[in-house]
């Protein structure tokens, strides 16, 4: 195993939801003000760069993200820069801040992302959210992302014999693992039969197989490894990060059943961490769709390719099952304001690994992982992280 890249010292998450009357730089000020609180030994003077992910200005009428934030979050005198990269947006501002901290030139950042979109119709958020795809070739034909996603179930079930069932388990899963969350955005149980008969959005996946539109925003306070404890006593350390593209289109890829992007970041990241697919105990991955979460087992090497379906079926990523995975409840029932979910599922991560992480609490976590993924797969990181022991 590695040494550590950078550590993180505290974290903070909103409450996800539809949460009228608030803007994002507001959010984000709730996201960051309890980092703080949780770490008495940082100050804001302290933070020397913000790297805050967000997919779009579409939403709010506002861009100039990092100095609107910065100013609310009382931070005007550190050094703002405004990641985007769709969906995988704050993900990608994680590694931006392992540069930052890595390079040298700072001791401490902030990093995180924030989205506000519940107010807008699920129309006008479909129309943004398609920005990130291919505009000639996808946007202008009507293909959203649902429709994109669904593309990827037909073929995997052509191709694996993957079910409607099996991908129904994923949001069984992750509802009720949301339900133990109490800053998720949805909390209610769903039956596979309930998912198995809600409203056709684009076949095979139905209502209850979609993420939902989320408000919300997190951040993390990273710094580097040997002065962590200076703050905090229970760091924890990032030992590998890979990123990795493929085409914008979902036409032109290789594969309709598996991620290059993500293939490539879990390939560098495993590499960096100088560790296996095994030695996982918790991993937070993008299931913006029942599907995408089935197809992350596959890219991760949590399972041989073709078999995440059987995967879930037979337990193993439920709580108490060999690699619990997305323990918060996902972006499908904790949310997914786009800009925030990479950073809010290493927030999750964060908690697992110092043992907070409530009635959801993974035994003997010391190994977490996070996979972010932007659009349909153009972009994708992810991260590796280890208990500070």
């Amino acid at each position: 195993m590695r040494q550590p890249l950078a550590s993180i010292v505290t974290a903070g998450l909103s409450k996800f939801g539809k949460r009228e009357g608030k803007y994002s730089r507001e959010l984000f000020a709730e996201a960051l003000y309890e980092a703080l609180d949780r770490c008495q030994n940082i100050q804001l003077k302290d933070i020397q760069a913000a790297f805050i992910g967000q997919m779009s200005g579409s939403f709010e009428h506002q861009e100039h993200t990092a100095p609107t934030v910065l100013e609310w979050s009382n931070l005007l005198s550190c050094e703002g820069f405004r990641v985007e990269s769709a969906c995988a947006s704050s993900g990608i501002a994680l590694h931006m801040g392992i540069i930052a901290i890595t390079s040298g030139l700072y001791d401490i950042v902030l990093v995180g992302g924030v989205e506000k979109m519940t107010h807008r119709s699920t129309p006008e958020v479909t129309d943004i959210l398609a920005m990130a795809a291919d505009f000639p070739f996808e946007q202008w034909h009507g293909l959203t992302f649902p429709g994109l996603y669904a593309l990827m179930a037909v073929a995997h079930m052509n191709k694996y014999g993957t079910t409607e069932e099996q991908m129904a388990l994923v949001a069984v899963k992750n509802h009720s693992n949301a339900l133990l969350n109490p800053k998720a955005h949805m909390h209610k149980e769903v039956t596979v039969e309930k998912v198995l008969s809600s409203r056709v959005i684009a076949w095979p996946l139905k209502l209850y197989d979609c993420s939902l539109i989320s408000d919300g925003a997190a951040c993390l306070i990273l710094t580097r490894p040997e002065i962590a404890r200076k703050y905090t006593d229970t760091p924890v350390h990032i030992i590998g990060v890979g990123q990795g593209h493929d085409t914008i289109g979902l036409y032109s890829r290789d594969s309709l059943t598996s991620l290059k992007a993500a293939k490539t970041a879990a390939q560098k990241a495993y590499k960096m961490a100088k560790i296996e697919p095994k030695d996982i105990n918790v991993a937070e991955v993008h299931d913006c769709f029942t599907i995408a979460e089935i197809i992350a087992y596959e890219d991760l090497g949590f399972c041989k390719t073709g078999e995440g379906g059987r995967l879930i079926e037979e337990g193993e990523t439920f709580i108490g099952g060999r690699i619990p995975v997305n323990t918060s409840g996902g972006l499908k029932a904790k949310g997914h304001p786009v800009g925030a979910t990479g950073a809010a599922q290493a927030y999750e991560i964060y908690l697992q690994l110092i043992g907070e992480a409530g009635k959801r609490q993974i035994s003997n976590a010391t190994i977490g992982l996070t996979h972010n993924v932007g659009g349909s797969g153009a972009s994708a990181t992810v991260h590796i992280f280890m208990r500070g022991d």
